[in-house]
C-alpha cells in the first residue's frame, strides 16, 4: 500500500485531490486493499494518532485481523499521524509495507478534528469510520455500527457508551464528565444522541462531504459539531450500545479538553447551524425514521441489536 505525507508534491495526491492507493505491484489491490478505480473498499476506518509509537502496531494488526475475518466486505485502514514526534511515522511506513489494506498519511498538526477531516475529505470509499488505536471500544460493534449505512437506512451512526445494553469499564471521574457533558450539549444545542464523545463513528461519504463545510473544530469537539450540523440539517442519526474499557495511559488532557469543549458549545449556541431549508434545497435528505422502526437488511433476530434512531428533526 501507500504512505503519504498530506500536502507533498511528489505525486501521491491526485491533481483532483483523490488519493492515489496502488497495491504494491502497481495494479489494482487485493481483496483487503483499496484500488485507485471505480470500485473502492466498501469502508476505510481512520485510526488518528498522535505518539503512539507503543501501541500503534498492536491496534493496526488487532484491526486488520477483525476486518479480514469477521467483517466480510473490503476494507482499508488509515492511520493519521497528527504530527508525532516519537516513532510513531516510523512504524506506522512499516506496516504500510507489511499489511495489506492499511495507508498511512502524515499532517504536521495535531487534532482529531483534522485528522479525520484530512482523511474523509480523501476517501473514495461509500462508508468512512473512525476509532481510538488503542481499541478501547469492542470490535463487536463494527458491523451494527456500519451496516444500517451500507444499506442506506442511516446517514451517520454513533457509539455509544451510555444507553442501554453498553457496558463500560472507567473511572468515576470520567463517567461523570461524560455525562455531565452530554447533559450540557442536550440541554444547550438539542443533541440528542446518548454520546457525543465516543470515539467510535461512521458515516456515508455522502453525508460528511456535505457536513465537513460547516465544521469549524479540528480539535476534540469536531465530533460534537458535525452531530449538531448533522441533526439540524435532518440527517438520519443512529447509534449502537458498545462495550469500552478506559485506556489509564490515554492521550486525552481532560480538563485542557473540557474548556475547549465548553467553548466550543458556546460557540455554536451563539452562532447555531442553519436548518435545512426543504423548500429552496430539493437535494436534501429524507426524514429520519421513526425511532423504534426496524432497520433495512438487519436480522432482528440477529445477536446484536438494531441501531437506535435519534436525532429526528423537529
Amino acid at each position: 500500500m501507500s504512505s503519504r505525507d498530506h500536502g507533498d508534491a511528489s505525486g501521491v495526491r491526485a491533481a483532483d485531490g483523490a488519493p492515489s492507493r496502488p497495491a504494491p505491484d502497481g495494479s489494482a489491490a487485493g481483496p483487503s486493499g483499496a484500488s485507485p478505480g471505480p470500485t473502492p473498499p466498501a469502508l476505510e476506518v481512520v485510526l488518528p494518532v498522535f505518539d503512539e509509537e507503543r501501541r500503534l502496531e498492536s491496534g493496526v494488526r488487532g484491526l486488520r485481523s477483525y476486518l479480514d475475518g469477521a467483517f466480510g466486505r473490503r476494507a482499508l485502514v488509515t492511520i493519521v499521524d497528527n504530527g508525532s514526534t516519537d516513532a510513531t511515522p516510523v512504524i506506522g511506513r512499516r506496516l504500510v509495507d507489511e499489511i495489506d489494506g492499511v495507508d498511512m498519511v502524515r499532517i504536521e498538526e495535531k487534532g482529531r478534528g483534522r485528522a479525520l477531516r484530512t482523511a474523509w475529505s480523501a476517501s473514495r470509499s461509500p462508508v468512512v469510520a473512525y476509532m481510538d488505536i488503542d481499541l478501547s471500544t469492542g470490535l463487536d460493534a463494527f458491523g451494527p455500527l456500519v451496516t444500517p449505512l451500507l444499506d442506506g437506512s442511516r446517514d451517520l451512526m454513533v457509539g455509544t457508551r451510555l444507553a442501554r445494553g453498553s457496558t463500560v469499564v472507567r473511572s468515576l471521574r470520567r463517567e461523570a464528565l461524560s455525562r455531565g457533558y452530554n447533559r450540557l450539549v442536550h440541554l444547550t444545542l438539542g443533541l440528542t444522541v446518548s454520546d457525543a464523545q465516543c470515539g467510535f463513528k461512521a458515516a456515508r461519504r455522502e453525508a460528511v462531504e456535505h457536513l465537513l463545510p460547516l465544521v469549524a473544530d479540528d480539535g476534540w469537539f469536531f465530533d460534537t459539531e458535525l452531530l449538531v450540523a448533522a441533526r439540524r440539517r435532518g440527517f438520519r442519526i443512529g447509534e449502537v450500545p458498545v462495550t469500552w474499557v478506559e485506556n489509564t495511559d490515554s492521550r486525552v488532557h481532560l480538563w485542557r479538553t473540557t474548556v475547549r469543549d465548553l467553548e466550543g458549545i458556546a460557540r455554536l449556541a451563539r452562532h447555531p447551524v442553519p436548518r435545512w431549508d426543504v423548500a429552496a434545497t430539493p437535494t436534501a435528505p429524507e426524514p429520519a425514521p421513526t425511532p423504534g422502526a426496524p432497520v433495512p437488511g438487519r436480522d432482528p433476530s440477529g445477536s446484536a441489536p438494531p441501531p437506535t434512531a435519534v436525532g429526528v428533526p423537529e
